[in-house]
């Protein structure tokens, strides 16, 4: 019995298909979305859902964050922001990392939700460098 999964960014729907596993980018680690599995929901970090038919990854997307949902027969992922992999530009990434960088000293210390949104681009982004290398 296969297991339903869905990609889903603000945007668009990018996946809607059928896999015997989904490995997605756990806040606290990798986890494995497989049919019959406990329902689980868990906050993602910035990483790549990996998609398998048998034992051999078929697709992969890189996911900036967000929420998965899963079940017995789904894996739901609320993405914050979602691409496949062959996507990825890590020379255009290291761009944005010198740019975040250069705006970190500009935030404010006593401004704790700046900081946190300013060193969860600055993860979100190493994490797409280190993604598309692989």
């Amino acid at each position: 019995m296969p297991l339903q999964v869905e990609i889903i960014s603000p945007e668009q729907v990018l996946v809607r298909r059928d896999a015997d596993m989904a490995v997605v980018p756990g806040a606290e680690g990798d986890i494995a979305a497989m049919p019959e599995r406990a329902p689980v929901m868990l906050l993602l970090r910035a990483g790549v859902v990996s998609l398998y038919e048998g034992e051999r990854v078929a697709e992969q997307y890189f996911v900036e964050g967000g929420f998965a949902d899963m079940t017995a027969d789904r894996c739901t992922i609320l993405a914050d922001a979602a691409r496949p992999v062959s996507d990825l530009d890590a020379n255009a990434a290291r761009g944005r990392i010198e740019e975040l960088d250069n705006n970190w000293s500009s935030v404010d210390p006593q401004n704790e939700a700046a900081l946190i949104r300013a060193a969860e681009a600055l993860q979100a982004t190493q994490a797409e460098i280190e993604s598309a290398r692989s």
